[in-house]
């Protein structure tokens, strides 16, 4: 009772709220999309320089949103169709592929960020003129490594 008691007080104090974000840091839902956007887009950059999936894992985790998860997957696969080499696309695969099966990454988060793609990919062939092509590849080789499922390769948009 006294624990509450005291975090009622700390929460009704002026600027209160921000103090403790502060202390304990705010963590899970409390970010805002933008600042996760920003952190997942952070943590893609330092992985495909540094190739390290363990931590690139262990910060998605620490994020603590598994429901924003289907996020790094739209963000990764863009990244592969903007990319000119092949470099990035075999470790954004080798990424996909252990996230998936650490479990980290859930077959429904997986399904959202494909379908994301593939709803935004008239938009991104305006700038990257063969992604279609790339994301049938991309696509076929999430399917042949068991990412994702044959309906969800299926629905893949081609030219």
């Amino acid at each position: 009772r006294a624990a509450l008691d005291r975090a009622t007080v700390l929460l009704s104090v002026t600027k209160g709220r921000k103090r403790i974000d502060n202390v304990w840091g705010a963590g899970g839902g409390q970010q805002s999309v933008k600042h996760l956007v920003k952190e997942i887009d952070m943590l893609l950059k330092e992985y495909l320089l540094s190739g390290d999936v363990l931590e690139a894992e262990r910060c998605l985790q620490e994020l603590e949103v598994p429901h924003f998860h289907h996020e790094l997957v739209y963000e990764a696969v863009v990244m592969v169709l903007e990319s000119t080499g092949e470099k990035t696309f075999k470790m954004i695969l080798d990424l996909l592929k252990s996230l998936w099966r650490s479990s980290v990454i859930t077959m429904d988060q997986m399904k959202r960020g494909y379908e994301r793609v593939y709803c935004e990919i008239p938009d991104i062939n305006l700038d990257v003129p063969h992604s279609y092509s790339v994301l049938e590849r991309f696509v076929e080789e999430c399917f042949q490594a068991g990412i994702i499922s044959k309906p969800l390769r299926d629905l893949c948009p081609s030219r």
